[in-house]
């Protein structure tokens, strides 16, 4: 039998590989709580010197880091242990790239619990927990808003130069702004623009703080309440929907941005950032597996298509739909009032 045709034969490699994938997600939590990749970066390279600066055991440390190495996230010359690229850049707590503390939203109690509860998802057609993640003053959007900004503080840079090419902007609605960093990097880049940041009331004073450290809290002003029934007002040169329309389904989303195209003048554009999957929904590989992340932990929502989108925007009023720069693991739509 040829090499190919050895190469070629069923594996249950794949299905081990599957089940036992919480050992990754375990594994890379604890390497982070115990900061093992900042360890390496200072230079303890072997399991003796990296579980002194962990206070950890040898034993342990050895077989976290070779688990580690086996998954890509670090490399291994003798016994010495370094950064892959990825983890040097994005894990290592003194890059200012550091995406460690995504964990404290990412891996909370109740996220977890409904991916543990899949298969009753599955049969139901949403998540198993109520509501899910849409309950109102979730605290895990609070984590969310404190854990997720450096991770979306570059995509905000790329936005709002994109949307910066469009003309300078006065009046902006910054819908589910969480943490905030969207309407900050608007505001940053258009000197005399005001933002109006919508979120829940404990949501938005992480955005408060955010926007005071970065020097725009004079032109930094707070809509609290679900987005659903706070009166934006109107006038709007832009509207920021930044990761927000995944969490319902498209007739909600219809409604949502009939209200959207309301509040903004004439000419006006509403942004949209969200993970959008291709026509096939199976690519790009995170595009697409976004929507296993909605239909665990919301009763409706999903990834949605660019085509999608559009209808959802045009139904509501809005005149053209364009796509706009890709922005991070998300893509730019911009709809034009």
């Amino acid at each position: 039998m040829s090499t190919a045709a050895i190469q070629q034969q069923p594996t249950p490699e794949r299905f081990f590989t599957a089940i036992n994938a919480y050992e990754q997600t375990e594994a890379m939590k604890t390497a982070l709580e115990l900061d093992v990749f900042t360890a390496i970066a200072d230079g303890n390279t072997t399991a003796a010197t990296i579980a002194k600066r962990c206070s950890a055991s040898e034993r342990g440390i050895r077989t976290l880091c070779d688990f580690l190495t086996i998954h890509g996230f670090l490399t291994k010359q003798g016994t010495a242990y370094g950064l892959a690229p990825d983890t040097a850049m994005f894990l290592n707590r003194q890059s200012p790239a550091y995406l460690g503390g995504a964990i404290d939203f990412l891996l909370t109690s109740r996220i977890r619990e409904a991916h543990g509860r899949l298969t009753e998802a599955v049969r139901k057609g949403g998540t198993a927990l109520g509501d899910g993640n849409l309950d109102p003053e979730n605290p895990d959007w609070v984590k969310f808003a404190k854990s997720m900004m450096p991770m979306m503080f570059m995509p905000a840079q790329l936005m709002a130069a994109d949307l910066r090419k469009g003309g300078e902007v006065q009046k902006v609605l910054d819908i589910a702004a969480g943490h905030g960093i969207y309407g900050i990097s608007v505001a940053k880049q258009n000197p005399t623009a005001h933002i109006y940041a919508s979120d829940w009331k404990n949501v938005l004073e992480v955005a408060a703080q955010n926007a005071q450290a970065m020097g725009v809290a004079d032109r930094h002003h707070l809509l609290p309440g679900n987005a659903f029934d706070t009166d934006f007002g109107s006038g709007y040169d832009l509207a920021l929907i930044t990761n927000f329309l995944h969490h319902f389904d498209p007739p909600t989303c219809t409604t949502f941005m009939r209200k959207v195209y309301a509040a903004l003048k004439p000419g006006g554009r509403a942004a949209i950032a969200e993970f959008v999957p291709n026509p096939d929904r199976v690519s790009p590989p995170m595009a697409a597996a976004f929507s296993m992340m909605m239909l665990a932990t919301t009763p409706s929502g999903d990834a949605y298509t660019f085509a999608e989108l559009e209808t959802m925007a045009k139904d509501a009023g809005f005149t053209r739909v364009e796509p706009g720069s890709p922005i991070g693991p998300n893509s730019l739509i911009v709809a034009y009032r």
